[in-house]
């Protein structure tokens, strides 16, 4: 199987989820070139071939052109999926790739099993498995999905691309930050989150502490979203975000399909839970049975130390 990858970078730099659709090739044992619109001197850490687009003659935005480039790439290549993030740029490209291809689109994919990609429903409800009827099929990937586990490295093989002559449709005029909102889960290498098990919201803050002492970040199951408890951006599950930290601590939280499929990717998972049947003890790597208001302050004592 041959995968086109298609790169993103804002401001010469190039974004982080570029790094995941490179993950997803891997285990998807994909044969993989990457494609992006870039400045020359900031390019991914790849090891492959990099097929480079100047952004000065192409423009840094200008869907248009950027999807025409890409799909005369795939072409050429014979790609036989090509992968973008599930990101604005993607949302733009996606669509017009898979015209130009003839190609099947599969948006906001969290998983993939022999063929099959899997993307959420429902709000988060349920998954469903889709199987491309095309020959090819173009992707989109949920952020944090295919987090790799380890930093980027690798110096590509550019090959410097021709932009054909295009009439410009699109001008960028600024490029405006989103408001920061002080939490970045799918890059976070500890995450500890609660869940309606908690009991109330005082111990949400409990919670935090030791989130805080592990120098991670604060999540929550979406009951404790919906309750008002904490706010939205701390959502982990398939209707929120995905994540793939190094230890994941579930507090409370009784292991929902929807929400396990959005921290599936962790590599330690301990769950804290006073129920011995949750399904979530069918996930964690260490259950401890047992209150969260004696083993999270026993915790933080410890870490003190």
């Amino acid at each position: 199987m041959k995968a086109l990858l298609i790169g993103e970078s804002r401001k010469g730099k190039t974004l982080a989820a570029t790094y995941e659709l490179a993950e997803f090739a891997r285990r998807i044992g994909a044969q993989s070139a990457m494609f992006i619109v870039d400045a020359e001197d900031d390019l991914p850490k790849y090891d492959g071939r990099l097929l480079l687009a100047d952004s000065s003659s192409c423009g840094q935005i200008n869907p248009p052109a950027h999807a025409a480039l890409a799909a005369e790439v795939a072409n050429r290549e014979n790609a036989d999926i090509v992968v973008l993030s599930h990101s604005p740029y993607g949302w733009d490209l996606a669509p017009l790739i898979a015209r130009a291809l003839g190609a099947g689109q599969v948006s906001e994919v969290v998983d993939y099993q022999e063929g099959v990609y899997v993307t959420p429903a429902l709000n988060g409800k349920m998954r469903l498995f889709n199987k491309p009827r095309t020959p090819k099929v173009v992707v989109t990937l949920q952020s944090g999905a295919f987090a790799p586990a380890d930093p980027p490295s690798g110096a590509p093989q550019v090959e410097k691309l021709q932009a054909p002559a295009q009439e410009k449709k699109y001008e960028l005029v600024a490029l405006e930050e989103p408001e920061a909102t002080g939490v970045d889960l799918a890059r976070a290498k500890v995450v500890v989150s609660a869940g309606r098990g908690v009991g109330k919201v005082e111990n949400i803050e409990l919670v935090k502490k030791l989130a805080e002492a592990l120098g991670g970040e604060l999540g929550a199951s979406r009951p404790v979203v919906d309750a008002g408890w904490v706010e939205a951006s701390r959502q982990v599950g398939s209707s929120g975000k995905a994540v793939a930290p190094k230890l994941y601590i579930a507090c409370g939280i009784s292991g929902a399909a929807q929400h396990v499929a959005g921290m599936k990717g962790s590599e330690f998972v301990v769950s804290i839970n006073t129920d011995p049947e949750a399904p979530i003890t069918e996930v964690a790597h260490v259950n401890a049975l047992v209150d969260l208001n004696q083993l999270i302050p026993a915790l933080l004592e410890k870490l003190k130390g």
